[in-house]
């Protein structure tokens, strides 16, 4: 199957360290044979070992920025990342309306870094709920995050799957609810959720410390999927096999938990 090159549109933060956020982003759109615009919404001092501090960008700012790539490259695949205050979330929201008939939008609802510290704050939780939800192709939930939407915990597969039901209930067109934070045995299970159903995909877990980034790697790999044409069963496992190819041959850097996408061997991968 020939598959088109796509260019995806990237709204999220940067990563001084350079293992997720926007630098893993453009990463693995380019490992996919895509082309990556960003539009950055947040400024952090990060490394290995977590995030030091945080800078906010104006949301007027942000609007700019993606309305001069919108109004400029042809789009055809939008993925929205760490967005840490109502206002940034309000104003990227209105600009994704005007685009959401034509333009598929993957919104990885960050929250919290793989090192444990904030990236969003708690009363912006209800805005991501009410803003971008509804106008999510896929949402690409974790664990603690789809709990926070839902205000319940998960427990196991089952819980899961209702979870991303509910969560499709609510407006995306499709749930990736990703369950690598469910330590039940040695596979690693990930719901996705649509109006055409359920489908459970489960690989052994990949034993390694080095995961920075891999909701950020897997989201913008199933952007970069969908803007290649991609259905998106189809996108969403390219991109998982994509995710556990980077795990597989991560290699340690710095001091602390390195990431994921650091010196693994695909590019390009189809």
């Amino acid at each position: 199957m020939a598959i088109s090159n796509g260019n995806v549109l990237i709204v999220a933060g940067s990563d001084s360290g350079g293992g997720a956020g926007i630098q893993a982003d453009i990463k693995t759109v380019t490992a996919l044979g895509g082309y990556a615009a960003t539009a950055i919404t947040a400024l952090t001092a990060q490394n290995t070992q977590g995030v030091q501090a945080v800078l906010g960008i104006d949301p007027e700012f942000i609007r700019q920025q993606m309305q001069a790539v919108l109004d400029d490259i042809t789009i055809n695949a939008i993925k929205t990342g760490m967005l840490h205050e109502a206002p940034v979330i309000a104003t990227v929201a209105e600009v994704l309306k005007a685009y959401r008939r034509h333009i598929p939008i993957v919104v990885d609802p960050v929250m919290i870094a793989q090192s444990g510290d904030p990236l969003l704050a708690e009363e912006a939780i209800a805005d991501i709920a009410e803003k971008l939800l509804p106008l999510a192709t896929v949402l690409t939930p974790n664990l603690p995050e789809a709990e926070k939407l839902l205000g319940r915990e998960i427990g196991d597969v089952e819980a899961m799957r209702a979870a991303a039901l509910e969560l499709a209930g609510r407006g995306p067109q499709a749930v990736l609810l990703k369950g690598g934070h469910l330590l039940e045995g040695g596979m690693v299970t990930d719901v996705l959720a649509s109006r055409g159903g359920v489908e459970v995909f489960a690989d052994p877990r990949i034993e390694t410390r080095h995961t920075h980034g891999t909701g950020c790697t897997l989201a913008s790999a199933i952007a970069t999927g969908l803007a290649q044409d991609l259905s998106v069963g189809e996108a969403v496992a390219r991109a998982r096999r994509y995710l556990r190819l980077a795990l597989a041959t991560a290699r340690p850097l710095g001091k602390g938990q390195g990431p994921v996408n650091h010196g693994h061997t695909v590019r390009p991968f189809f």
